[in-house]
């Protein structure tokens, strides 16, 4: 290896060094409004849904209630278990938010077995886009 391809090698690692402290700030922003904003996201998140026919519920204020939680517990997790979640669509578009992929991941295979919850319609995209329709909101935009 030349001396040049040193020095390109060290400006990638410090471009992706760079990438990930701003992903990693993007997501302490996202998950700080998320916490703080849980009530209100989760009333807009649950009339998405419905709106989009996402969702069929029995009581609407129930599924806010396990919404809100959600997004006020998520800051708590460990990065490990937020991927884990996650993984299975993280490919499910280009530049996705993480929290829309978590609730995502969150609504097809826990929010399904809830007694409230009567049936979940459409795929995990349809799902994707409807929620992150709102929480795109809270991300930071041009980092």
């Amino acid at each position: 290896m030349g001396h040049g391809s040193m020095s390109a090698l060290k400006a990638g690692e410090k471009e992706a060094s760079a990438i990930d402290r701003k992903r990693e700030k993007e997501r302490r922003i996202m998950i700080q409004a998320a916490y703080r904003n849980a009530d209100e996201l989760a009333l807009r998140i649950v009339q998405r849904m419905l709106d989009d026919n996402i969702i069929e519920t029995s009581s609407e204020s129930d599924i806010r209630e396990v919404i809100s939680r959600e997004l006020t517990q998520i800051g708590d997790m460990e990065d490990f278990d937020i991927q884990f979640k996650i993984a299975p669509i993280r490919q499910i578009t280009v530049n996705p938010n993480f929290l829309s992929l978590y609730l995502t991941q969150f609504v097809t295979e826990d929010l399904i077995n809830h007694p409230k919850i009567e049936d979940i319609f459409g795929d995990d995209i349809d799902i994707y886009k409807s929620i992150d329709s709102i929480l795109d909101q809270i991300r930071p935009k041009g980092m």
